[in-house]
């Protein structure tokens, strides 16, 4: 009996210890998950990956370390990666049917809602009453999916409100859905509460900065930033969103663009030293410095990454993109060429925006005086591709057009603002018509006398300038091209009427405008031509345009030498 006894005793204290260990190791794991998490909020992926890669390793039957370790690479875009990891955690036996959220995601970015809701709906059929993570997570994956629903979030995450309104995780998610949603002053009350209810939830302090940044509040939002810098001075994201507002700081105050500019690189750069320098951490920095446009250090950041990872399509259009910028005219074509042919890759507008005006660049003669005409058409295919692909893209063509018309290559520098000329949206719209008519106008002007002029490039200049007087009444040299280009086109009942149209509203302006120097030779031009037009038909009103010129220069040998001819 008593060795019966102690072996019991035993039994109990053998039992007790491996519940004891049972417990301690799901408290490690509990930690290691909370671990993984505070990672990703940190937006320290491969650090997260790690962590939630070795839980895996040790308790394949945790469904929860899968479904966020796969959504870490759904974040990063590696959507493969991210199947396979929610597949496999559909077998764990705990909590594994949260992986179907991330399945559901997946169907969602391929437009597949009625799979994604059927996902959902397996997630949440065995709810118990109390729990509303599962809501959470359903609403991250509506907010992330490649088209946000930001609507459904908004109606997912009001069934957890319901269940737990004071939990800061359903606070600061509301936040994000509201923000997407465009309701910023509800944004601002779910991120207020978020924060009340965890003052360690420092993302929902960021994000009432964020809010003021998207209003414009950038003076407000840097404070905000700082508030929560005090509180922890290591918490990248927020140097994120400090690099983030001085760009747009930058966007704003064109005159301190350089120094805001490189204020917001410092801020990235100390973002990537509190998060990590992976290839997708990398990319990030070159994303940035595209928009900061510092092509130099995203040349230098791209072939960084070619030494981190030399497969990585991605990484050509970075190469793409800086070598078109730094004039490496060969590197660039190579590397968005071998980006646009590379399998799985969507190329946007802006990939054949550059490799066209590449293709043109490297056709330019050195002395800038002429383009092959075969590298010029075939980087204009490209350009069309990228226009077809984005309208608005025409907006990057002004300046390529002006440096082309400032070389004197005006056909080509009309071919180039024939696209924006005729984009009623873009914000050069009216630039774009002045320059496509100038151009029009001077590679006729400047023929030789024995070739003739092209009258349908000569007809598109007028059409641009009557569209330059509809959006802007005020500018009269609009007037005056018209006539320049109708006299070019034999056209002198027109030509008269567009003179008489300048000179009859540069009148209108007053005497002090009448007295520049450049209007008179203006307007001296203007009755000499209209003079001219009526010499074979009207003499005694050809002697009366010239006559009107001799008021304003007594001196001029052409209406004088014309009056004597007449005579």
């Amino acid at each position: 009996m008593m060795k019966i006894k102690l072996s019991t005793i035993k039994m109990n204290k053998l039992t007790v210890v491996s519940v004891a260990l049972l417990a301690s190791a799901f408290t490690i794991q509990a930690q290691d998950i909370n671990q993984a998490k505070k990672a990703i909020d940190a937006e320290q992926y491969e650090s997260a990956k790690s962590i939630l890669k070795s839980i895996i390793k040790d308790k394949p039957s945790n469904g929860a370390a899968f479904f966020i370790l796969g959504n870490v690479y759904l974040n990063q875009s590696i959507q493969d990666s991210a199947k396979i990891y929610f597949q496999n955690g559909l077998n764990a036996s705990d909590e594994g049917i949260l992986n179907n959220i991330g399945l559901a995601q997946i169907d969602l970015n391929a437009k597949n809602n009625t799979a994604a809701q059927s996902k959902f709906a397996a997630v949440t059929k065995d709810m118990r009453r109390k729990d509303f993570q599962e809501y959470i997570y359903i609403a991250r994956a509506y907010m992330n999916a490649e088209k946000p629903d930001y609507k459904s979030a908004i109606t997912t995450l009001n069934k957890a409100v319901a269940i737990n309104s004071q939990d800061p995780q359903i606070q600061l998610a509301l936040g994000d859905a509201y923000y997407g949603d465009g309701n910023q002053n509800d944004a601002y009350v779910a991120y207020r509460n978020a924060f009340q209810a965890d003052n360690g939830l420092l993302r929902a302090k960021m994000q009432l900065g964020v809010l003021l940044k998207g209003a414009k509040s950038y003076d407000e939002a840097l404070k905000a930033y700082n508030e929560v810098i005090s509180l922890n001075p290591n918490y990248g994201p927020v140097y994120r969103e400090l690099a983030e507002t001085y760009y747009k700081i930058a966007r704003n105050k064109p005159s301190q663009a350089e120094v805001n500019y490189k204020t917001a690189i410092g801020y990235y750069d100390k973002y990537m030293s509190l998060t990590d320098y992976s290839i997708h951490s990398r990319m990030r920095r070159a994303d940035f410095l595209i928009l900061v446009e510092d092509y130099v250090a995203l040349e230098a950041e791209a072939n960084k990454m070619v030494e981190l990872d030399k497969v990585n399509p991605r990484i050509y259009r970075y190469l793409g993109y800086s070598a078109y910028k730094n004039g490496n005219v060969d590197v660039a074509i190579k590397s968005l060429e071998n980006f646009i042919t590379s399998p799985g890759n969507k190329a946007i507008a802006l990939d054949y925006l550059y490799l066209g005006l590449t293709k043109i660049k490297k056709g330019t003669a050195a002395d800038g005086m002429s383009i092959d005409p075969v590298a010029f058409q075939n980087g204009m295919m490209d350009i069309k591709k990228a226009i077809e692909m984005e309208p608005l893209a025409v907006q990057d063509l002004s300046e390529v057009g002006k440096k082309l018309f400032s070389q004197k290559l005006y056909s080509e520098s009309a071919a180039i603002f024939e696209f924006g000329a005729n984009t009623n949206e873009s914000t050069n719209f009216l630039d774009d018509n002045v320059y496509y008519g100038l151009a029009n106008y001077y590679a006729n002007v400047n023929k030789a006398k024995d070739v003739k002029v092209d009258e349908i490039s000569l007809q598109k200049a007028n059409a641009a300038f009557d569209k330059v007087l509809i959006a802007s009444p005020t500018y009269l040299e609009a007037y005056l091209y018209k006539a320049r280009t109708n006299r070019l086109l034999e056209k002198d009942d027109l030509m008269v009427q567009n003179y008489e149209d300048y000179v009859a509203k540069t009148t209108e302006l007053g005497a002090e405008e009448l007295a520049k120097d450049a209007v008179k030779a203006k307007i001296i031009e203007s009755y000499n031509n209209i003079a001219a037009s009526y010499a074979n038909t009207d003499k005694s009103k050809a002697i009366e345009y010239f006559n009107k010129s001799l008021v304003i220069d007594p001196a001029n040998k052409y209406a004088t030498e014309s009056i004597k001819i007449l005579k």
